[in-house]
C-alpha cells in the first residue's frame, strides 16, 4: 500500500515501521544531540521490538537523509556499541517518504496522560532504560 493507515502498520505486515519524524533548526539543536536522545529514549540491543511492543514495525532505525547524517548516525551507533559492549541492533538506513499517522494517533502521550504513563509501567519502558543507560540518562522520566 502507498499510503499505509497507522492500524495497517501497527498490525504488521507493511514492512513499514513506526517512526517519527523529527524537523528542527540545527542553530538550536545538533543532529549529534538529536541522536543522543533517540539513543537514550530506546532499546538498541533487541531487534524487532521495543519493550513490549513486537514485530518488525517495531525495529528501532535512524532513517538519514544524507551522507552527513549517516557518517553521524553511523559513529553515534558505534559510540553506543563500545558503551554498552554489547551488539547494537538498531539500523541506519536512508529516508524514504514518510507517512504521517492520522490524527487521532498524533501525539498520543500528550491525548491519553493515564493510558500512557500505565503503557510505559506495564511494559516495563523506563525499567529497562535504567537497566541500560543508567538513572542520569537523557531517557529517564525525572528529564522529561
Amino acid at each position: 500500500d502507498p499510503d499505509p493507515s497507522y492500524d495497517e502498520v501497527s498490525g504488521g505486515g507493511t514492512g513499514h515501521a513506526e517512526a517519527v519524524q523529527i524537523v528542527y533548526d540545527p542553530a538550536r539543536v545538533s543532529y549529534a544531540k538529536l541522536l543522543d536522545v533517540f539513543w537514550h529514549n530506546i532499546d538498541p540491543t533487541v531487534a524487532d521490538r521495543q519493550f513490549c511492543d513486537v514485530g518488525s514495525q517495531y525495529r528501532s532505525a535512524v532513517f538519514v537523509h544524507d551522507a552527513a547524517q549517516r557518517q553521524a548516525a553511523e559513529a553515534s551507533r558505534e559510540a553506543v556499541r563500545k558503551a554498552l559492549g554489547v551488539p547494537v541492533k538498531t539500523e541506519i538506513v536512508e529516508a524514504t517518504r514518510f507517512h504521517p499517522a492520522e490524527a487521532k494517533h498524533q501525539d498520543y502521550a500528550k491525548q491519553n496522560p493515564l493510558r500512557y504513563r500505565y503503557y510505559r509501567t506495564s511494559c516495563g519502558r523506563d525499567a529497562r532504560l535504567d537497566e541500560i543507560w543508567g538513572p542520569q540518562s537523557p531517557g529517564h522520566p525525572s528529564h522529561e
